[in-house]
């Protein structure tokens, strides 16, 4: 694949708790270079982001209820509104773990229709279901209470758990909600090979900090 094409899949992404405004700044910067999809920062980055990603296509990208998902869902709609406002584009949410392994899918369902209606026309919502966590009956699950709640994207991982994602389970996620989703792969996607990967066996987005090494690999 080249380079331009593939740049298109990612989310060039800086979601540690020691990222610096400088970090951020960079993170922007490379992004417009490299036209990336979005930059998928935390949420008290957003404002800068916004700012200093205007008038390009390079799209506003935070996290929701993010590392655990185990906040509320009131919280979980606040923060999406008040990121929206801010300029975010696409909010990436996490799903109550905790609630889907007690089977409570209602809770689950309603929690994700929450940040849906609260991003509804104005930005693209996606569900981290962090796969590390979960049975591949649990994923199916998972997968398909975000698309019953209208979610945009199902997502793997937040990359802070017991791992990212696998070419596996991307299938997996890709064959439960079909063509009407979009699937990001993110967490542990190091080269070019684990995004081709993530590609080939479904994958419409790429969550990565090392985006700048991905891409080099590819053609020109």
């Amino acid at each position: 694949m080249k380079k331009e094409q593939l740049a298109k899949y990612i989310d060039h992404t800086i979601l540690k708790a020691d990222a610096t405004t400088e970090k951020v700044e960079q993170i922007c910067k490379e992004a417009l270079e490299n036209n990336f999809a979005s930059v998928c920062i935390n949420s008290c980055n957003v404002p800068m982001a916004a700012k200093l990603l205007k008038n390009s296509s390079v799209k506003v990208c935070t996290v929701i209820g993010f590392p655990l998902g185990a906040v509320s869902t009131a919280v979980k709609a606040f923060e999406t509104e008040d990121a929206i406002k801010n300029g975010a584009h696409e909010v990436d949410m996490v799903i109550n773990v905790g609630r889907l392994k007690d089977k409570n899918y209602e809770y689950v369902k309603q929690d994700i229709k929450a940040v849906v209606n609260a991003a509804s026309g104005k930005a693209l919502t996606k569900v981290i279901i962090e796969t590390c966590l979960l049975t591949d009956e649990e994923k199916v699950t998972a997968c398909k209470l975000a698309k019953e709640a209208g979610a945009d994207f199902v997502k793997t991982s937040t990359g802070f758990s017991t791992g990212g994602a696998t070419a596996k389970d991307i299938k997996l996620m890709r064959e439960t909600v079909g063509n009407d989703m979009g699937v990001k792969a993110s967490g542990g996607i190091h080269s070019y090979e684990d995004a081709m990967a993530m590609i080939e066996n479904g994958a419409s987005r790429i969550g990565a900090s090392a985006s700048i090494a991905i891409c080099s690999a590819a053609e020109k």
